[in-house]
């Protein structure tokens, strides 16, 4: 009977993961088709598009997938989308920011407004929090396809702003209009990275205990398995046996 359970719990796991990841596919590729939208759907003309790819290559998006999604931004009946970024305060008073692809507005605020009051959190105007965040391009390589004074060098030499290198990789920061062009001189240096993209980065990071941090990795969570929401950020730092328990 335990073996039994075992196996039923393995068995829902796996459907948990096979849901998000189509969940995660979804999201991916209606970005890579708002961005073939907006530019050309030749990814070498259009670094939108380029960072979109990039993202859904690193996690395994299959190429049918990726070229489907362009095909789906061309012609009269393409779906249209509007990008909307939300504001707020989650648990501990850290701020989030929540960036959306939607094709419905009063839809997507609700379940965003439904995510933040349901969770401890408040939402607020738009750049009520913002201000607290850097809108910048970032570039990241894995670990070992330099040593981190070759990657500061290079990167350097291609017009970043700012590089970290740790054990779990390099992150190149970028002024939001130096993207493309840091992103294709370091990938004709060290290959393609393994993400490329603007993102709203803390001035300053809000420590919380675990239980204001457990609150907020929910309602981050939430936030999240909205079909709508894109990108979710916010400027906290919990504990590594929190971040552990969570994951677990």
């Amino acid at each position: 009977m335990a073996g039994h359970s075992q196996f039923k719990n393995i068995m829902h796991r796996k459907g948990r993961q096979d849901k998000a990841r189509s969940k995660l596919f979804s999201k991916l590729g209606r970005e890579i088709t708002v961005a073939a939208k907006m530019g050309m759907p030749d990814p070498n003309f259009n670094p939108r598009l380029r960072a979109a790819i990039i993202a859904a290559r690193a996690e395994n998006m299959p190429k049918d997938n990726i070229e489907r999604a362009i095909k789906k931004s061309q012609g009269g009946d393409a779906e249209s989308y509007d990008e909307v970024r939300y504001e707020g305060y989650g648990p501990g008073g850290v701020a989030i920011i929540v960036e959306v692809l939607t094709d419905n507005r009063n839809r997507t605020a609700g379940d965003v407004r439904s995510a933040f009051t349901k969770n401890g959190g408040n939402m607020a105007e738009t750049g009520a929090v913002s201000f607290m965040f850097d809108h910048v391009g970032i570039v990241e390589f894995n670990a070992d396809v330099a040593s981190a004074d070759a990657m500061l060098e290079a990167a350097i030499d291609a017009g970043a702003d700012d590089v970290i290198s740790s054990e779990t990789g390099h992150e190149i920061y970028t002024a939001q209009d130096a993207l493309a062009e840091v992103s294709k001189a370091l990938e004709a240096k060290f290959g393609e990275p393994r993400k490329s993209a603007l993102i709203w980065k803390p001035q300053n990071t809000l420590a919380v205990d675990d239980e204001q941090g457990e609150k907020l990795l929910r309602m981050i969570e939430v936030l999240e398995e909205s079909d709508d929401v894109q990108n979710v950020y916010a400027n906290f730092e919990v504990s590594d046996s929190l971040m552990s328990k969570m994951s677990a």
